[in-house]
């Protein structure tokens, strides 16, 4: 009889549990893990199995696994129990059963940014506790679930076919699913913020309705802001009518006013308003300013939030102002100059600014006469003047020559890649 170090979930699930005596106590349905693990010697990036849900004479029973052992005896897995403690409805609530969640699910490979299935998962039984180890995604542990692995490999070893293990530590896994669990969502997905939010994007792309809305009402404002941004259209309405109003309106409100124009453009009338009035005064104001633009107006695809600043502050004036704003690299593009009626003057760059002594001012270092595009002018002109030019950026000026936004060559491009109407050629 040898203790196990190492086992499987599906090896250990439908086994029977026999108590010091050797009776019968019942058939093991499931393992409960902690989320957030109190032992102190443990890795709690690893959950630590806390519970075994266990089929008695008596009804299902949640007991401690601190009393339980798992044996091999002539090559047979064997579970023990020594005292039988029922675990209390609170433990048991913040923890997770890890078939129920886990097995046959969706989850989130970190380091391939990527979906997979879950076949399997291995579990470590060391000094401080038993572990969740790793998930198993390959075609070994959906073999050994249906308990066909050692005859199909013993087939393939006549060809000198071997089937190759597929394991995704469990450091590197995020759950998916937790939304029938009384345990705070925002802890439990605290690893998708390691992920940039292109690679969250498609991966709350590709899940279901249900747990697309589940995950991405978890993340934060910044965060949950930066990945709407990247979603495709039909996902970003699918989630601003999920949502409630005043979540989706928070989200919103740290987004490019251009951006949430589009997502707006999108919606029932009346559900934009609803959000236009939820969201702040100011940044609800610039949304509505650019939902009046018609669609093929270059207007309707320029940003507002762009930098402009007056002639006669200087270089150091300047660095102090965008390091208390700490704007978006986008915004960076153009620095734009601009007399107290707020009216288009003159453009500098960023290298114009670090290569300038401080006490310089900027109308010494700015660019006077700058290209430019009328906020009501057609979009078709739009690619050929930033490719005549070789600009990242345009501004944008009402027919008063008041500085209005900018075009960025991001937007063209993405118009581009979309298929949408930067070229009508």
């Amino acid at each position: 009889m040898a203790n196990l170090s190492t086992f499987f979930l599906s090896r250990i699930i439908g086994k029977r549990v026999y108590d010091a005596e050797g009776k019968k106590v019942g058939i093991v349905k499931d393992l409960l893990v902690d989320t957030l693990t109190a032992n102190p010697n443990a890795n709690p990036d690893k959950p630590q199995v806390i519970g075994v849900k266990v089929k008695t004479r008596k009804g299902i029973k949640v007991y401690s696994f601190e009393y339980f052992d798992v044996f091999r005896i002539e090559g047979r897995l064997t579970v023990k129990c020594n005292n039988l403690v029922e675990l209390s409805d609170d433990v048991v609530n913040n923890g997770f059963f890890l078939a129920k969640m886990m097995l046959d699910r969706q989850i989130v490979d970190l380091n391939g940014r990527k979906l997979v299935r879950v076949n399997d998962i291995r579990l470590v039984d060391i000094k401080g506790g038993t572990f969740a180890l790793a998930v198993d995604i390959g075609i070994d542990g959906l073999l050994r679930r249906i308990d066909i692995e050692k005859p199909i490999k013993n087939v393939l070893s006549i060809f000198r076919v071997s089937i190759p293990a597929k394991y995704i530590l469990w450091d590197d896994v995020q759950a998916i699913d937790f939304s029938s669990y009384s345990i705070k969502l925002a802890t439990v997905y605290s690893k998708l913020n390691t992920l940039h939010p292109s690679d969250l994007a498609d991966i709350i792309e590709d899940l279901g309705k249900a747990s697309r809305t589940t995950v991405f009402s978890a993340l934060d404002e910044e965060h949950a802001a930066d990945v709407l941004e990247e979603m495709e259209t039909d996902a970003q309405v699918q989630l601003v009518e999920s949502l409630p109003v005043d979540k989706m309106a928070d989200v919103l409100e740290k987004m490019p006013a251009d951006e949430v124009a589009d997502i707006l453009d999108e919606l029932e009338d009346e559900k934009a308003e609803s959000l236009l009035k939820e969201m702040e005064a100011e940044s609800s104001q610039e949304v509505r300013e650019l939902l009046e633009y018609e669609d093929d107006s270059v207007g309707s695809i320029m940003t507002t939030d762009i930098l402009a600043f007056n002639p006669a502050k200087t270089v150091e004036d300047v660095i102090r102002e965008l390091r208390t704003r700490k704007p978006e690299a986008v915004e960076l593009y153009n620095l734009f100059v601009t007399d107290t009626k707020e009216e288009l003057v003159g453009f500098f760059t960023l290298r114009d600014l670090i290569v300038s002594e401080p006490e310089t001012t900027i109308n010494q270092i700015m660019k006077e006469e700058p290209i430019f595009l009328y906020d009501d002018q057609g979009i078709d002109d739009i690619a050929e003047i930033i490719s005549k030019y070789n600009l990242l950026a345009i501004p944008v000026i009402d027919k008063q020559n008041v500085l209005q936004g900018m075009v960025v060559i991001d937007d063209v491009v993405e118009d581009l890649v979309n298929k949408r109407r930067t070229f009508k050629k």
